[in-house]
């Protein structure tokens, strides 16, 4: 199959050096103009065919919001989104009201976040191309067009279905998957826990796919990055003039998930506050969108993830144990890679058979160096490396020197796990965590205990990062 084309993304940001980080996160996988100014930036897109652009919020004269807006009027076919280090609500609401900004993206960010962001903001633009072409087949041929929509709709169960969790025949995943697909069936509420990267969203995608509200919407929002003025609007929907910058009335997640599945990410970053709107909503099946004087009735099942733990939450109270019970009506708990190395080299081939017409492969030196690493970002890190490697690999084997210099650094993981497993009365989780904080020590030493860059080399977000150094004991020391 023929590569796509890279799509054209614009970087409007007032700060050199900024543009050139982002410009350096993202060429490999974009074509990428920047922009100092909003001016510059109009001038370009007279020029150039972009499809996707990410401006900076505050800038000198104007704002991103007020760029995209006349973007929007004069582009409206291009992918919206803002980077900014502020999270007014009005800002967002404006943003999302009147620059139809697709995504709101919050400094300082991760460079994997951000080219997943980027990623999805492309899947979004040739969707939007398809349909606009779909739209004009429908004119002509509805009976071919509804049959294009059917094989659609299967390929879309065949693409997220179970084993696109990638695994080996003895892993720790085959018994979470095999629960899953039991409970799919059924109308339960599912909560999946897991750390950041282990692929919750998949298996949510997996249990609806694999039940009877597969033909239905499957919708998906992240709760850990918004106000609970914005989550609200967007979960339960607003009227027009309900609050400053509500220009349009909007429906909400709720309703647009209505037959189908609502995956409600980092549920456990919403304040209690949030949690009694979210519980009564759950338990009357019924949505008030904000400023409206009546309520909505809505027939979703609810999958919610977190990579915290709720119990320890509720009992500390800052999770409401009602709506813990209502959210959690099986609990899916997914392994770590670290705690699943045999699904390394399965998970590697899939993507070197995927990504690629020509066939390639990992020497033998770069599979050790992937072996021994802990994967603190989990299949997420793990993805990225492989990709990685494609994209600076100009052979058919794939060596060691194409990964990042964290996964070469002889940090002797696999010697450590040797000393630590002598210890005979030593858990196998405690032994792993002695691994991990020493892999984070020696971390932090390199880096003279700057955790934004610790967080990068180890594929974290400084959230992640710092609830680890809790979790390990190694904030006070380090």
């Amino acid at each position: 199959m023929t590569p796509r084309p890279p799509l054209s993304v614009l970087v409007v940001d007032d700060e050199q050096r900024s543009l050139e980080t982002l410009r350096r996160t993202l060429e490999d996988h974009f074509t990428i103009f920047t922009a100092i100014s909003a001016e510059e930036g109009f001038s370009l897109m007279e020029g150039e065919y972009i499809q996707i652009v990410l401006s900076d919020q505050r800038m000198p004269g104007t704002s991103g919001v007020e760029f995209l807006r006349s973007v929007r009027s004069r582009w409206p076919n291009t992918v919206r989104l803002i980077l900014s280090g502020h999270t007014e609500a009005e800002d967002i609401i404006a943003g999302i009201n009147e620059a139809g900004i697709w995504q709101y993206l919050l400094k300082p960010w991760h460079p994997d976040q951000l080219l997943l962001t980027l990623q999805s903001a492309a899947d979004l633009w040739r969707l939007q191309q398809e349909n606009q072409r779909l739209t004009l087949e429908l004119r002509s041929s509805p009976e071919h067009l509804s049959q294009r929509v059917a094989n659609l709709r299967l390929k879309a169960r065949s693409q997220a279905g179970f084993d696109r969790l990638t695994r080996a025949a003895d892993s720790p995943l085959n018994e979470v998957c095999r629960l899953a697909q039991k409970i799919a069936g059924h109308d339960l509420s599912a909560l999946i826990t897991g750390e950041s990267g282990t692929g919750k969203e998949l298996l949510a995608r997996a249990i609806h796919y694999a039940s009877p509200r597969a033909d239905q919407p499957f919708v998906v929002e992240n709760c850990g990055a918004m106000p609970d003025t914005l989550l609200e609007s967007e979960l339960f929907g607003h009227k027009r003039g309900a609050f400053t910058g509500a220009t349009e009335s909007r429906i909400g997640l709720f309703q647009q998930a209505d037959g189908g599945t609502l995956f409600l990410d980092e549920i456990g970053e919403t304040s209690p506050a949030f949690q009694v709107k979210l519980l009564r909503a759950l338990q009357e099946g019924e949505v008030r969108p904000v400023g409206s004087p009546r309520p909505v009735a809505v027939d979703v099942r609810l999958i919610a993830a977190t990579n915290r733990d709720l119990e320890a939450d509720v009992a500390s109270g800052r999770f409401r144990e009602d709506l813990y019970y209502r959210v959690a009506g099986v609990t899916l708990d997914l392994p770590a890679l670290r705690e699943r190395p045999q699904d390394i080299a399965p998970i590697v081939a899939e993507m070197l058979k995927r990504s690629t017409a020509n066939a390639k492969a990992m020497s033998q030196e770069a599979m050790k160096c992937l072996l021994a690493h802990a994967w603190p970002g989990n299949v997420r890190e793990l993805q990225n490396e492989v990709r990685r490697a494609l994209a600076l690999g100009d052979t058919a084997l794939l060596g060691a020197d194409l990964l990042s210099p964290r996964l070469r650094q002889p940090v002797k993981v696999m010697e450590s796990i040797s000393t630590v497993t002598e210890d005979a009365s030593g858990q196998l989780k405690h032994q792993l965590e002695r691994v991990e904080a020493q892999l984070i020590r020696d971390a932090m030493r390199r880096h003279k205990g700057n955790k934004t860059h610790v967080a990068d080399e180890l594929g974290l977000t400084r959230v992640g990062l710092r609830m680890k150094l809790m979790r390990l004991g190694l904030e006070a020391r380090t």
